[in-house]
């Protein structure tokens, strides 16, 4: 498995996460023995990165993982990084975000509890509250740097300048952003300035959702996700759209003889060395299909091929509903 960085001074992790989302019901049914099974395919293929976060299934997803650790023995721990996220509240139908050191530091005790360890690799910040300074936030997080609760932090989708101005006060670790063939915003400056400030890129959904897989979700089936129904990208007229030039990638990574969830996984790793795709998956046989990306290494005529197919701004939709556009910096 190839190793990259996460951050200027971190430590070296698999170049393929696993976002932890998966584990629970998000997606479809799932349940702890299949999530299990993953976590072994992990392992063995070499996958250190888990990215999971304190709202995934309220606290579910952070469970599983607790609960594999304490199967699996105390060096199990060891062998991966692992990630978790706080700073999303809701209550009685109001969704807001919290950046106060009460809250992060508490949140991040809850978590460490559920996981069953004593520190966690990284902690993000998940949505960044505009009424905190950025530079303030950063001095809460180096303190739980400090206290032995995080080894490492970052944000999760924020701009470019915030990065900036968070990097002036300490260095941040990752920045964790949705990237991919059909989300190519964070090209606009992210990919460039955490180049620049030896952050490391996280992206999430990295196979468009299952839309740049093989086997994307079908129409008849979007009633089992939580999220999809909303998403503007997943309803008509703009999922026949999306299905049919979709089409064209799935054919030719066929003909490159790559699942296609494994090319959309190349292609990231091509984009930067400081990138770090981390699909969700409740299959393992899927899950190999990302890490067979690992493993090829695409030529610029490869790339010229997959951009021919896919140029930047071929989706139809919005990547998020209006609702869920509340929180995520747009620049």
């Amino acid at each position: 498995m190839q190793q990259r960085k996460m951050g200027a001074d971190g430590p070296a992790i698999s170049a393929l996460g696993i976002g932890a989302m998966s584990f629970t019901n998000v997606y479809g049914p799932t349940d702890e023995a299949q999530s299990f099974a993953l976590l072994d395919a992990a392992l063995e293929a070499g996958v250190t990165h888990l990215d999971t976060a304190n709202v995934y299934g309220r606290g579910r997803s952070e469970t599983v993982i607790g609960n594999y650790l304490a199967a699996r023995g105390a060096e199990t721990r060891e062998r991966f990084h692992i990630a978790t996220k706080a700073a999303i509240r809701a209550e009685d139908g109001r969704r807001w975000f919290d950046n106060s050191r009460e809250h992060l530091e508490g949140e991040l005790d809850k978590s460490l509890t559920r996981l069953g360890t004593d520190a966690v690799d990284l902690f993000y910040v998940h949505r960044r509250d505009p009424d905190v300074p950025i530079e303030e936030v950063v001095g809460t997080l180096t303190r739980l740097v400090e206290a032995g609760k995080t080894r490492g932090f970052g944000f999760s989708e924020i701009a470019p300048s915030s990065l900036r101005r968070a990097a002036s006060v300490a260095p941040v670790a990752s920045i964790q952003s949705e990237y991919s063939l059909w989300t190519r915003g964070p090209e606009l400056g992210l990919v460039q300035a955490c180049a620049e400030l030896g952050t490391t890129l996280v992206a999430f959904s990295p196979v468009g959702r299952s839309m740049l897989t093989d086997h994307p979700i079908p129409m008849e089936r979007m009633g089992e996700c939580d999220l999809l129904p909303e998403m503007p990208r997943f309803q008509e007229p703009n999922y026949s759209a999306n299905m049919a030039i979709a089409d064209g990638f799935r054919a030719l990574a066929a003909e490159m003889g790559l699942p296609a969830a494994g090319l959309a996984i190349a292609w990231l790793l091509a984009q930067g060395d400081h990138i770090v795709p981390i699909p969700g998956t409740r299959s393992v046989d899927h899950f190999h299909e990302f890490v067979a990306g690992t493993k090829a290494a695409l030529t610029p005529e490869d790339l010229a091929r997959i951009e021919q197919v896919l140029p930047v701004g071929w989706a139809h939709g919005e990547r998020y509903s209006k609702a869920q556009w509340v929180g995520p910096e747009i620049y």
